[in-house]
């Protein structure tokens, strides 16, 4: 027992990802200015700010869905992306890359699905594909994350067939199905009615609980501030503000995340 302990004491003291000054521009517009973002083994971090904040790009710039122009980005000690000396960005061989990226997941705002694929064929592909397992331990393990997600019986349905919310818990547990150190949500609720959120952030709810390392894009704040350790506030390209919830929530110290919260808060 005691060395389960001291495992689970080291994993809290990994570092899943580190990302040091990053910048991002898209012609003229900074869109990230510098940006630090370090995130350990089992943590849940809730990323919140308004519109053109940068938020969506700071993930997409994590996952290498956009390249940075200036900065580093680490995933457990392999350097994925770094800056040299002068001001050159350089990112790591195409084969050291097809790795890193295999410590990540991504669910996106609309699901991603391929309609012409079964539930379960979606969920099996990039482990088969990418991975290159053996079908009927995918399958099995598939048909597990399927009953995780409240899905056990929808295997065999096509995405049409079903609503938005059970959509993308088939996105969540296609990502899942690559064994990830860490996943990526961008507002995975934005596309979805009220009731539909609802049984999403069950679920985003339930793999906190059991310490999935997690970075969440969201404008749900209840959700943001019941599920993460730590909450991060984004205005400019730049993060203005972060720390534990109740703080940044209920305490502010800086007046745009005031500002922000209050404006949030008649809106809603």
């Amino acid at each position: 027992m005691a060395n389960t302990n001291m495992e689970i004491e080291n994993n809290q003291d990994k570092i899943v990802l580190k990302m040091e000054n990053i910048h991002k521009r898209f012609g003229h517009l900074e869109v990230l200015e510098g940006i630090d973002l370090t995130v350990k083994h089992g943590e849940v971090i809730s990323i919140i700010g308004p519109s053109g904040s940068g938020k969506s790009t700071l993930l997409r710039c994590a996952t290498f869905l956009e390249s940075i122009d200036k900065g580093e980005i680490v995933y457990l000690d392999k350097k994925a992306v770094t800056t040299s000396n002068s001001g050159k960005v350089i990112y790591s061989p195409k084969a050291e890359m097809k790795e890193i990226k295999q410590y990540f997941g991504l669910v996106f705002q609309q699901f991603n699905l391929f309609p012409h694929w079964s539930v379960l064929q979606n969920v099996m592909d990039a482990p088969l594909k990418v991975l290159k397992r053996d079908k009927k331990e995918v399958e099995a393990e598939a048909r597990v994350l399927l009953e995780r997600m409240g899905l056990a019986d929808k295997a065999d349905s096509y995405p049409c067939n079903l609503s938005g919310g059970q959509q993308q818990r088939v996105a969540i547990a296609r990502a899942l199905a690559m064994k990830p150190e860490i996943l990526f949500f961008d507002e995975p609720t934005s596309a979805l009615d009220p009731e539909l959120t609802i049984e999403v952030l069950k679920i985003i709810r339930k793999l906190a609980e059991e310490k999935m390392t997690m970075v969440i894009v969201t404008h749900e704040m209840s959700f943001a501030r019941a599920v993460s350790n730590r909450v991060i506030f984004m205005d400019g390209g730049f993060i203005v503000e972060q720390g534990d919830p109740e703080q940044v929530f209920g305490n502010p110290s800086r007046d745009r995340t005031k500002q922000f919260l209050k404006s949030y808060s008649e809106q809603a």
